[in-house]
């Protein structure tokens, strides 16, 4: 069911634990997927109870209300009460207001789960005015075999190589020339999928080589992001920031002088720092007690280092992970500093509409927590099999045209040795 009329679905949603599962990723549609996963744990979906679009630039704001609605309408029976059980919607938002594309809740039909050594399904259905309670009750549904191999090449799209390093050139003019601080470019490369495609193929490919990272796929977004943009958790609120970045040595010698020269790179310092002091800014109305470490950490993933330093506090004032959200995005990680005049100078140097890359992704509970990841390492596949995928990094007064384009082709790696 898609929701574009001002009614008011009502949702009964029934959940049940349920013996051990071992993959979630078997039980997911294989051109459809709806999974958010992290070291093997989280929630898959099947099948689409309640869609909601949103667009323009209030699309999250409008996403809180609506999302309220929709909660206080439904009738939940969930005996567990942890993270991801009852009601849920996954989702993911666009960059930008102006996208194409639109940005999305979706409530499943069907959930599954795993965390912290328990599992549950959940069962989603719309009444129909009049109608009860369902006789039905969830039950777990089999695992399919994953299709065939395949194998895609991702080429250069609207951003060619020589197109990037230039936009690399006239942003780092626009800084010097004290227009902003910092902004961060992107460029893309576009594939095809092959008839009959199956895309469990690709995530289960990313699950277990980023398994510290979030897998997810929503709407035909997939990917895997290593920096949480906000969690909240009765009451707690949560963030990961990552800000600078190189790439892993060859050796292990070599790669504790990467990591070292990270961590001491002027340039990927203040790259980082200018990410930390926009997170802070953000939710600093909503917390009175955040707390983060004074000097960022290297965080090592399979194919790269980044700086990253962690924020924790308590809400002060009630907001939902949605709220927060609204408040964080985008962050100067993904956008830049002054947040305004990065946005403008993305608009005027990137040749394509960014969509979901860069967004908000991830699930909302009934109660308003939930996780939500920056779409990174992503790739958003079409209906008709077209695939887009980005990377970016940020431009500050020190950037070089062709190392920010060897970065870029770093972040590109995940997605590309899924495909291919």
């Amino acid at each position: 069911m898609t929701d574009s009329a001002p009614h008011k679905p009502r949702l009964y949603v029934e959940t049940l634990p349920v013996g051990d599962i071992r993959l979630l990723v078997p039980l997911i549609d294989s051109r459809d997927p709806l999974l958010w996963i992290r070291m093997g744990q989280g929630m898959a979906g099947i099948g689409t109870a309640l869609r909601l679009e949103f667009s323009g630039e209030s699309r999250i704001v409008d996403a809180c209300a609506r999302w309220r609605e929709v909660a206080d309408a439904a009738t939940v029976v969930n005996p567990l009460g942890s993270p991801g059980t009852g009601l849920i919607a996954f989702g993911a938002f666009t960059f930008a207001g102006d996208s194409s594309l639109p940005s999305v809740l979706i409530v499943p039909q069907l959930i599954i789960g795993k965390r912290d050594g328990q599992f549950w399904v959940t069962k989603v259905t719309v009444l129909q005015p009049g109608e009860t309670v369902p006789g039905d009750h969830p039950s777990l549904p089999g695992g399919r075999q994953l299709g065939e191999e395949y194998r895609i090449s991702l080429l250069p799209g609207a951003s060619k190589p020589d197109t990037y390093r230039g936009a690399v050139e006239k942003a780092v003019a626009h800084i010097l020339a004290g227009d902003l601080e910092k902004v961060v470019l992107a460029r893309d490369l576009v594939g095809h999928l092959p008839e009959g495609a199956d895309l469990r193929r690709v995530i289960t490919d990313l699950a277990l080589g980023y398994p510290d990272c979030w897998t997810f796929a929503v709407d035909g977004l997939i990917g895997s992001s290593p920096e949480t943009l906000v969690r909240v958790d009765r009451g707690t609120v949560s963030a990961r920031v990552l800000a600078g970045t190189i790439s892993r040595g060859r050796d292990a010698e070599a790669d504790h002088d990467q990591a070292v020269a990270l961590a001491t790179s002027a340039k990927d310092l203040d790259e980082h720092r200018f990410a930390v002091a926009s997170v802070l800014t953000a939710l600093s109305p909503h917390s009175r007690t955040l707390i983060t470490s004074e000097i960022p950490f290297t965080l090592k993933l399979p194919n790269l280092w980044h700086l990253a330093s962690d924020v924790e506090g308590a809400l002060s004032d009630g907001s939902t992970s949605l709220d927060l959200i609204a408040s964080l995005h985008p962050t100067a990680a993904v956008a830049g500093t002054p947040t305004p005049d990065a946005l403008r100078l993305i608009g005027e140097l990137e040749p394509f509409d960014r969509g979901r890359y860069a967004g908000p992704v991830g699930w909302v509970g009934a109660d308003g927590d939930g996780e939500w990841a920056v779409a990174l390492r992503c790739a958003q596949v079409a209906g008709d099999g077209d695939i887009t995928a980005y990377a970016g990094a940020g431009i500050v007064a020190e950037s070089q045209p062709d190392h920010e384009f060897l970065e870029t082709r770093m972040k590109f790696r995940p997605i590309v040795e899924a495909f291919a």
